[in-house]
């Protein structure tokens, strides 16, 4: 991935905040919310394991703050070769989010390239969002100045959904496209298939497809034939 790409990224409709399923995270969504709209506003890090919702809060930050008329950008650092040169590289945005920040952690060039953009971006008003797996302080970022800076933001420890969140997000999704998922059809799934959230709600778009397509309901027999056809069961 080039530097210029995230320039151009089209913000997905998955991920918006309409989209984010709170829970227990319901104070990072409001803070994020503001950011997106307001200047002055605090700046926001993230941290939390995959799976936990950091990607799409930053995405969903990015299209508000679009949305309201401020330019955006998101800068995804793990799919980035040249991390200093990407840091370097942006400009021009009223706010930019920084996804995946521990894939700087060691990097001298890229770390001092954030140090820069991070008092940069202060001094012109801007605002940074970011997201990691982990606390500014467990990061792994050598340069002292540049853990104080991220230290400094205003933190949320982000927590997946539980199984009975997930499952309700699910039914609630599956009645909005006018299927009837049956407690033994999310018994049989939660066992067998990956439960992070976004993974699921991507599987319940292809059985939308292929029930519609079968015209057949969504029942156990239904989805195992399903994931066996797809090798994912």
């Amino acid at each position: 991935m080039t530097a210029q790409l995230p320039l151009a990224l089209r913000w997905p409709r998955r991920q918006r905040f309409e989209q984010f399923h709170a829970g227990a995270n319901a104070p990072a969504l409001a803070a994020a919310s503001t950011l997106a709209i307001e200047r002055g506003a605090p700046w926001i890090y993230l941290h939390g394991s995959g799976g936990s919702g950091r990607s799409h809060l930053l995405l969903a930050t990015c299209q508000a703050a679009t949305a309201a008329g401020r330019r955006a950008q998101y800068l995804p650092l793990a799919a980035i070769t040249d991390q200093a040169a990407a840091l370097r590289g942006v400009a021009g945005s009223e706010l930019l989010a920084l996804d995946d920040l521990g894939a700087i952690a060691g990097r001298r060039e890229a770390e001092h390239a954030l140090f820069d953009l991070y008092n940069c971006t202060r001094a012109e008003g801007g605002a940074l969002l970011f997201a990691a797996d982990t606390t500014p302080a467990q990061l792994g970022v050598e340069l002292p100045d540049l853990r104080s800076r991220l230290g400094a933001c205003t933190q949320f420890a982000l927590k997946p959904l539980d199984d009975d969140e997930r499952r309700a997000v699910l039914k609630a999704q599956a009645a909005a496209r006018g299927i009837e998922l049956d407690d033994s059809v999310l018994d049989w799934l939660f066992a067998r298939y990956a439960r992070d959230l976004g993974a699921l709600l991507d599987l319940l778009d292809k059985l939308d497809q292929a029930s519609l397509a079968a015209q057949r309901r969504i029942t156990v027999p239904f989805l195992r034939g399903f994931l066996r056809d797809a090798g994912a069961g």
